[in-house]
Parts: structure tokens; sequence; C-alpha cells
């Protein structure tokens, strides 16, 4: 099957607590910069790293590229889940306050529609393919 890659929708830059291990500290930190977004600051983000606006900034191209190829029916967009949980925020037009009520685990599959250029949930977290 063809396939292409966009950095568009790449994951959330985390900056300096890209790649580092899951200790309390990273927790903690981690913990903070969701409430920073929870309470609708979307420009916080930790040093080096991407805030949900910076991210919303650049999906903005993908996205419009994946709704003007109206010959392709069906598509599967691959992600990381942060990057996946502002995706889904952009397209249902929710606030990014909102992500957390898009949960996840890998492999976790979200199934859209567009129709009358608006996106909606068909299929929720679904993870049946994994049992």
């Amino acid at each position: 099957m063809p396939w292409e890659q966009h950095e568009g929708i790449d994951e959330l830059a985390w900056g300096l607590w890209e790649g580092q291990p899951n200790t309390p500290a990273a927790r903690h930190a981690f913990l903070e910069i969701v409430e920073k977004w929870q309470g609708g600051n979307y420009e916080a983000k930790f040093e080096g790293g991407e805030s949900p606006n910076d991210v919303m900034l650049r999906m903005h191209e993908t996205i419009e590229l994946i709704k003007s190829r109206t010959d392709e029916k069906r598509i599967l967009v691959c992600m990381h889940g942060r990057a996946m949980r502002l995706l889904l925020c952009i397209l249902l037009k929710k606030p990014f306050s909102e992500m957390g009520d898009f949960p996840h685990q890998n492999t976790t599959l979200y199934k859209m529609e567009y129709t009358d250029g608006q996106f909606s949930v068909i299929d929720f977290n679904n993870t049946d393919h994994l049992k």
C-alpha cells in the first residue's frame, strides 16, 4: 500500500524531557504542563519543546492536504498519543483543554468520518484488535 510521511503530524516535542526516563520528577513536570493546558494555557511548553499552539500551526498543512484528497475514501493516520489528542481536538473543533477526553494506548484506533466539511468520530478508542 502506498504511504507518506508528514512532519506536520509528528509527536509534540517535549524539549528537555524528550527521551528521559519515567521518573517521579518527569511525571511531576508532565502533570504540571498538562494542568496548564487544561487551564487554557496553550502556549505552555517545556524548554526547547512545543506548545499545543505550536503543534496546531504545523498540523494545519497536513490536515488541509488530507481534506483536499477527495478521491481517497479511506486513509490511515499513524501518530503518537499527544499529537493524536491535539489532532482530534482540531478536527472536532474542541479546545485543547479537552484533549484528555481522548484516552489512548499504543495502537488505539479512532475512526473518523468527514462529511459536508465536518469531522465526526464513528469509533472511539477502539482496541478490539489487541484482544
